[in-house]
């Protein structure tokens, strides 16, 4: 069975300048990159003979990660209790994706927080990206 596929003309793909990234209630404009996805604990259960007789299913484990300019993460800071990005309570992150003409895709990140905030500097740097990481619940997708 032969099957007919018509070519997307002039199409819009999702790319970095269709996403919109917030962070308690206002766009990060000094975000360079997001990560986060999910994965689930499976494996497979035996019994009589050689072969998997069910599967177990465990625990679903989410990541996440953020890179922000250095004056992005040193505003947060500065609004964090203590000066410490940890410090700050949990809190949702909105991703936003929307191309031209194209419909909304919306992912929520559920209570993250930051589990760390290093700076490392060398001559020359005239800006400075910094990778975060988030501890978070789960993810939404709207």
């Amino acid at each position: 069975m032969a099957v007919s596929f018509t070519p997307l003309i002039n199409g819009h793909a999702y790319g970095w300048a269709d996403i919109t990234v917030v962070i308690g209630g206002a766009p990060l404009t000094g975000i360079r990159g997001i990560k986060y996805g999910s994965s689930q604990e499976k494996e497979n259960v035996y019994g009589a003979g050689r072969n998997p007789v069910s599967r177990g299913y465990g625990r679903v484990t989410c990541t996440a990660g953020i890179t922000l300019l250095a004056g992005t993460v040193l505003s947060l800071q500065n609004s964090a209790p203590g000066g410490e990005l940890y410090r700050i309570r949990p809190f949702p992150v909105t991703v936003c994706y929307q191309p031209d003409g194209g419909s909304m895709i919306t992912h929520i990140l559920h209570n993250a927080e930051f589990t760390d905030c290093n700076f490392e500097w060398a001559e020359g740097d005239m800006s400075k990206e910094i990778e975060l990481t988030l501890i978070i619940s789960h993810i939404e997708k709207r």
